[in-house]
């Protein structure tokens, strides 16, 4: 399985330039299994989204179908809605698979955000997700997790049901170090990969350095963007690799329950 990352700046509630702008450093980057976008990827992290949300389905979700379309890949990365069953805003992280693709006659599942950053009032304005989601592309299991989720292990926790987790982000630079840490937990803890994208640039309340990274099994780092820079790095999840460091040292057998 091959993986791409997109470490960008994020154009302040535009999301038309801003998925030009995407577009432009998927179809330049190698060819991937998925390409996975930072959090809000199409607003900037928006803790007030009356006037930015889209309509769950929106424009911003039929460009990532289009990508996935058009690369034949998966296309990942949350999208501040207006979910049209309660009304109610959500952070909610799409994971689009190309047209055909058997995903129950529906071509992408989502993840609504679990933990709302409560420091910055993100909880006042946004519901949050009840659900823990995995899902399955191409031979691998994936766990859906928003930003501020990296920080609950529990929520986190693997229960044999998945072999990397994708974890997006708007995680400013003052805290980058807990980011960098909290990765390699998460990957140690529960043996598997880690992709973690975050954002650069600034934006009405933060500023932003990247740390976008894809940390092994082991918890080391497998490839990671310069910081503060513009890019994409794409590198392999090897899953025979990690299916021969579970059976030769099987942690998850023994974790609590």
């Amino acid at each position: 399985m091959r993986i791409t990352l997109l470490q960008t700046d994020i154009k302040w509630a535009d999301p038309a330039a801003n998925a030009a702008h995407m577009q432009q450093m998927m179809t330049a980057a190698p060819k991937s299994d998925i390409y996975v976008l930072p959090e809000m990827w199409s607003t900037g992290f928006a803790a007030k989204p009356e006037g930015i949300a889209e309509p769950d389905g929106g424009d911003s979700v039929a460009w990532m179908q289009q990508m996935a379309n058009r690369l034949d890949a998966a296309v990942a990365g949350s999208i501040a809605v207006k979910d049209s069953r309660d009304m109610t805003f959500r952070n909610r992280f799409y994971f689009v698979k190309p047209d055909g693709a058997n995903n129950g006659g529906c071509c992408h599942v989502h993840y609504d955000k679990h933990h709302l950053f409560t420091y910055s009032g993100e909880h006042r304005h946004y519901a949050a997700g009840e659900r823990r989601v995995v899902c399955e592309w191409r031979g691998v299991r994936f766990l859906l997790l928003v930003c501020y989720d990296l920080r609950f292990p529990t929520w986190a926790r693997n229960h044999e049901d998945y072999d990397c987790i994708l974890c997006v982000a708007s995680w400013p630079t003052p805290r980058i170090d807990a980011w960098n840490t909290l990765l390699r937990a998460r990957a140690i803890e529960n043996q598997c990969y880690v992709a973690g994208v975050d954002r650069v640039g600034t934006d009405p309340y933060c500023e932003y350095c990247g740390g976008t990274q894809l940390i092994d099994p082991y918890g080391r780092i497998a490839k990671t963007c310069e910081t503060g820079k513009e890019m994409t790095i794409t590198a392999d999840i090897d899953m025979e690799r990690l299916n021969a460091f579970r059976m030769k040292f099987p942690v998850l057998k023994d974790r609590d329950v």
